[in-house]
């Protein structure tokens, strides 16, 4: 008897009710009464959080549709991720959403829409499934890079991101096409078991591609060229999300994807070495990369690279095959996945407060930012420091449960390339604190923060911190959400 409980996709369909509901409340508003549409939008999500981590704690973990979709612990945490990166990027950007006054009532919706992209994707049994769920996403994404009106930067990062964003997608549907002309099946569960032990130029050229797919959404090397100029052009609040959440989405289909393929001996050495190469790439490149840039977004874009590169360490430990090496590294990756958005979202609340109040995303622009905004100097100094992996911040911790998991399950040498470039990537985080610290404050606005931007950087800051102290409670979810994984 097939499964039909739709009490499984009850976040799911809570998000696509209020994404579509803000729509429609978007489009009956005047111009001038929309202003509403942030409280709505901000506790919905809020309500939406809750009951997501209700779910986490005390649901059954079950099959739809015959492995459809998979609601278990591990999608779970990954709803919580998003909800948290939607809830932090509303908070920062409702004095920047201001500025279009005759586009507000469509913003909120296309995030909650993208963030139930996410939310299939996480929890996507079936190939199909998990596309439709990235479309969501990926398409939303595309208007919302070209969301800005009156900026040509904008538009081009929108019109690069759908001719690159369609190309992978491409490569991805065709990778899948040969998955299912193998096996006649799209339901991984049943790929997996189709597949066997034998290994052929297909099932490799079918690993490659969708490999390249999920590689251009999370920005491994070679498939990271557009985050630069994306990350440049899109509205601060969207780089963010793009930056944290759709990354978040990607990792949870690869984690999940290549742990049921591991029942193919040859998938698995193969899918292995291909992560070897691209983390090694990806950490190097995107930390050097990084150094000579001048705009803060660009910045972030090889910054986002070079953690790609930290959490595919993590996957590598996956393919270990015991138990307790599977749940460590996907504990490892679902932790880091969490404080990176914690640690990412409080540097881009101030990008957007900065870019909000002088029109600008230039380095330059944070001369003297100690002085004229001490609280968003202070924000982005302990993200920065976070993301480089200083202690006692939440990003050490992070850092130290991937590499410690690679290396208990033998490949010590490419977490020596990753702590080797966590510490170069110290001088490019600190660069900035620098000019926000020593540079001359002259001539330039004072930008005090206020609000709701106020709240979003002040809590990721002190979450960054509590869970750098005190890791138990997010890591004990995380080691929850990896053995219900792996059962």
């Amino acid at each position: 008897m097939v499964n039909f409980e739709l009490s499984l996709l009850s976040t799911e369909i809570i998000m696509a009710v209020l994404g579509l509901g803000l729509f429609i409340i978007g489009l009956i508003l005047p111009r001038g009464s929309r202003k509403g549409m942030f409280s709505l939008a901000l506790f919905a999500t809020l309500g939406t959080l809750i009951y997501a981590i209700y779910d986490f704690f005390f649901s059954k973990n079950a099959l739809f549709l015959q492995g459809m979709f998979i609601h278990d612990q591990f999608a779970g945490i990954f709803k919580i991720m998003f909800l948290v990166a939607l809830l932090l990027v509303i908070l920062s950007s409702k004095a920047y959403v201001g500025q279009f006054a005759a586009h507000r009532g469509e913003f909120y919706p296309l995030l909650m829409l993208a963030t139930l992209g996410m939310i299939l994707m996480a929890g996507a049994g079936d190939l199909i499934t998990m596309y439709i769920g990235l479309e969501m996403m990926t398409i939303t994404f595309f208007i919302l890079v070209a969301y800005h009106p009156n900026d040509p930067k904008s538009s081009e990062a929108g019109i690069k991101y759908l001719v690159l964003g369609a190309s992978s997608s491409a490569i991805l549907l065709y990778g899948i096409s040969l998955i299912y002309g193998l096996t006649g099946s799209t339901q991984i569960f049943s790929v997996a078991q189709a597949l066997g032990s034998q290994l052929s130029p297909v099932t490799i050229l079918a690993t490659v591609m969708i490999l390249a797919g999920f590689g251009f959404k999370i920005t491994l090397v070679p498939f990271h060229m557009w985050a630069p100029d994306i990350y440049e052009g899109a509205p601060s609040p969207v780089t963010a999300f793009l930056a944290t959440a759709s990354k978040a989405a990607g990792f949870a289909v690869i984690v999940r994807f290549f742990l049921l393929m591991l029942y193919n001996q040859g998938f698995a050495e193969t899918g292995y070495v291909i992560l070897l190469v691209l983390a090694a790439l990806t950490m190097i490149i995107g930390n050097l990369m990084a150094f000579p840039q001048k705009n803060i977004q660009r910045l972030m874009a090889y910054s986002g690279i070079a953690q790609a590169g930290y959490v595919i360490v993590g996957i590598i430990a996956v393919s270990t095959p015991t138990i307790q090496a599977l749940e460590n590294g996907v504990k490892g990756v679902i932790f880091y996945l969490m404080i990176y958005i914690f640690a990412n979202m409080g540097a881009f609340a101030v990008i957007t407060h900065v870019a909000q109040s002088q029109g600008s995303t230039e380095i330059s622009a944070y001369s003297g930012l100690a002085k004229r905004s001490p609280l968003a100097a202070a924000v982005l100094t302990i993200s920065f420091l976070s993301l480089a992996g200083i202690p006692p911040l939440a990003g050490f911790v992070g850092k130290f449960y991937l590499f410690s998991a690679v290396i208990d399950s033998g490949v010590v040498w490419i977490a020596v390339i990753g702590f080797v470039m966590s510490m170069i990537s110290v001088y490019y985080y600190l660069s900035v604190v620098r000019v926000m610290y020593t540079g001359s404050s002259d001539g330039l606005p004072s930008v005090p923060v206020q609000g709701a931007a106020k709240f979003g950087m002040v809590f990721s800051m002190i979450i960054t911190i509590i869970l750098g102290i005190y890791p138990t409670p997010l890591a004990q979810m995380a080691l929850t959400a990896a053995s219900s994984l792996v059962k």
